[in-house]
Parts: structure tokens; C-alpha cells; sequence
């Protein structure tokens, strides 16, 4: 049968998540309602990740599998058409290729990208709301990086593991974390082979408190050190968060 590899963009409220669930409209579950009406099959729509209620993506990956060939941008161009019929969606595939048989869009990503946007003013969001989390108290991003340090590398995230979380072990190896201030935005990057649930934000929420100088950068590692969710910082809200790119 026929792989194919997409990759999707969509803005994540509105939705339960990726991951179908019975009642409910996720991500997972459009994409597949529009490839049944494209080509008559119930199909298997399998993501590079699973992102939260709220969470947005701007180049999430996952790979389908048909029953005969299709060209690859007939495919895009199919799902698109049935997506966009439902005036709720904001989903779009934005690219769609013919892959190998054993490519696999969860087991074969070597690396997954996120984006978390934090935009820091006083005046309430009007454009942005929904796709961002404001902070209205300054944010020292120096001193947010310097605690961001002590998180990168491989370790033990048990303190930035939500209770939830079905992951075998809580070893993680933590790629890049990186602070930035764009204007009145500040982004924080985070780069790792595979994320614990709500890693990302949990990190986030935790490296918020150090910019309002309630937390020492030190305080991190000690949290971190801790193993114990409870000494880690608020879990970040979901709507800060993309995720921007899977590499293979």
C-alpha cells in the first residue's frame, strides 16, 4: 500500500488535542473524516506527536496509507477540499509526499522542535489571544537563559513530568533551550529526540518564575535535582505552544 508523509499546520483550539477520543473533535479524527470522504477508506492518520488540547502546530508530520496510488499533491489538495467543508476546522495539510514503506512519523523522527511565545505587556491581547500567554510582569531573559542552562543535556525530568505522563522512564536528552525577546514577545525553543507530556510547558512555567525574579536561576537546578513535580514551577497554558518542526 501506498505511504504518504504530510505535514500539517493547524491552530489548536477548538480541538481536544491530536489523538481522537470518543465524542469529542480532535485533530486526528478531521483529518481522517476528510481522507474518508476523499477516498472512500477508513484510514490510520499517524502523528509525529501528541499535542495538547490548545496546542498549535505550524509543521507537524504524520504519514497515511492508501489503497491505491494517488499523486502526492491530488492528496494534499483532497484532504484540504474536505477539511475546509467544515467551516470549524482550521486544519491544513501544507505538504504531502510519497514516502518509504517503513517510514513511520512517530518512530522515525530523529527530532522534534517546539515554540513556546510569551507575550510580556500590560495591555490585554487582542490579535494574539488564544495564541499566546501573556506575562504583564517584566521578564529578565538573561537570567531565564542562565536557569534554562541547567536544563539542557540529558537527565532525570521527573520535576517537569506532569503525573500523567505514560513515558517508561523519565530520562530525557534535552537538546537546546533557548530564551530570546523579540520586541514584546519572548520565545523560548526547546529541541529534544522526544518530550515528556507537558515537558515543554511545565519548563516554561518554571523558567517564568525565575524572569519575575520570584526563582534564583539556581533554583532550577535544584528543582531538577529534586526529582519531584511538585518542586518545579505552574504548567505553562497550552496555547503558547507549537510545535514548529520534525526532523528525520
Amino acid at each position: 500500500m501506498p505511504r504518504y508523509k504530510l505535514t500539517l499546520e493547524y491552530d489548536g483550539a477548538g480541538y481536544i488535542g491530536w489523538q481522537r477520543q470518543p465524542g469529542s473533535r480532535s485533530v486526528q479524527q478531521e483529518i481522517a473524516t476528510a481522507l474518508f470522504k476523499f477516498c472512500g477508506e477508513e484510514i490510520d492518520v499517524v502523528g509525529a506527536g501528541r499535542t495538547d488540547a490548545g496546542v498549535h502546530a505550524t509543521h507537524q508530520a504524520a504519514h497515511i496509507e492508501l489503497g491505491k496510488d494517488h499523486d502526492p499533491f491530488q492528496v494534499m489538495q483532497g484532504i484540504n477540499f474536505y477539511l475546509f467543508q467544515d467551516e470549524r476546522n482550521r486544519i491544513a495539510v501544507i505538504d504531502a509526499q510519497r514516502a518509504a514503506d517503513d517510514f513511520h512519523a512517530r518512530f522515525s523522527a530523529t527530532r522534534r522542535y517546539y515554540l513556546y511565545r510569551i507575550v510580556n505587556r500590560r495591555a490585554r491581547l487582542g490579535l494574539e489571544a488564544g495564541r499566546a500567554w501573556q506575562i504583564v510582569e517584566p521578564l529578565d531573559c538573561d537570567a531565564m537563559q542562565e536557569a534554562a542552562n541547567f536544563l539542557i543535556g540529558h537527565h532525570d525530568f521527573t520535576s517537569f513530568r506532569d503525573s500523567a505522563c505514560q513515558a517508561k522512564s523519565p530520562m530525557k536528552t534535552l537538546d537546546h533551550l533557548e530564551v530570546k525577546r523579540a520586541g514584546e514577545e519572548v520565545h523560548i525553543t526547546a529541541h529534544s529526540r522526544s518530550f515528556l507530556h507537558h515537558q515543554v510547558r511545565i519548563m516554561v512555567g518554571t523558567l517564568a518564575l525565575v524572569g519575575k525574579g520570584k526563582w534564583k536561576p539556581a533554583d532550577v537546578r535544584k528543582a531538577l535535582e529534586a526529582r519531584d513535580r511538585a518542586k518545579a514551577g505552574l504548567t505553562a497554558p497550552p496555547e503558547g505552544l507549537y510545535l514548529v518542526g520534525v526532523e528525520y
